[in-house]
């Protein structure tokens, strides 16, 4: 089983509800922390002292408050720990269920569990802990699985994401070729552009731009 596991949570009664199932599971050092920034911290000193860590548990979501932040949210955490950290363990403990978010986070972060924050998400979160330390398999949640079946997860990406924000911020298509330009991204083409919200339209069954957009905040996309 895990040696040393990290959790970032800024709740302390969910902290003490996880550090009470991995201490079932005979985990020798358990350390917490609330901020992202901490977190990294941790981490680095660790693998500095030659005690690195063997696994991360992290929320998604962390508020704000007086202390000053440059790592914001637990999928901005878990990108920068998988930068410094390729091999580590992620856990994600949370209540998102954004479909891109939970694809995003496996396919571009490489998380190796999702749980989802639900009455028995401790219980489930004990059980994933079982599974990734176990196997080289992955564990993610059945109310959130739905979001790895589908073919989003290798077709989406953040240039389709982009198009789609301008277009709910009212831009026209020309106009959104000139700020492609701008931001040295490519294709820039207003034959592009269109060719590619065409094809973001028939793969979300939207029957037009505000149809599209729609369909994309409810998935969580922008």
């Amino acid at each position: 089983m895990f040696k040393k596991v990290l959790i970032a949570e800024d709740m302390d009664f969910i902290n003490s509800g996880i550090k009470s199932q991995l201490a079932e599971l005979g985990i020798a050092q358990i350390d917490y922390v609330q901020y992202c920034d901490e977190a990294l911290l941790k981490l680095k000193s660790a693998k500095l002292n030659n005690q690195p860590f063997d696994l991360l548990i992290s929320d998604l979501s962390f508020d704000e408050d007086y202390v000053e932040q440059k790592i914001k949210s637990g999928e901005a955490l878990i990108k920068a720990v998988r930068k410094e950290f390729p091999l580590l363990k992620i856990a994600v403990f949370s209540i998102e269920d954004k479909e891109y978010t939970v694809q995003t986070l496996f396919n571009e972060h490489k998380i190796n569990a999702y749980v989802w924050k639900s009455r028995d998400g401790l219980r489930e979160l004990k059980k994933a802990i079982h599974k990734i330390y176990n196997a080289s398999t992955h564990y993610i949640s059945p109310h959130v699985a739905g979001a790895m079946l589908k073919s989003n997860a290798i077709e989406i990406v953040e240039y389709d994401i982009f198009l789609i924000e301008c277009l709910s911020n009212g831009y026209l298509q020309e106009e959104i070729s000139v700020i492609l330009k701008d931001k040295s991204w490519s294709p820039t083409s207003v034959s592009s552009i269109e060719k590619r919200l065409k094809f973001l339209r028939e793969h979300f069954n939207a029957n037009n731009p505000t149809h599209l957009v729609a369909i994309a905040k409810d998935l969580g996309l922008v």
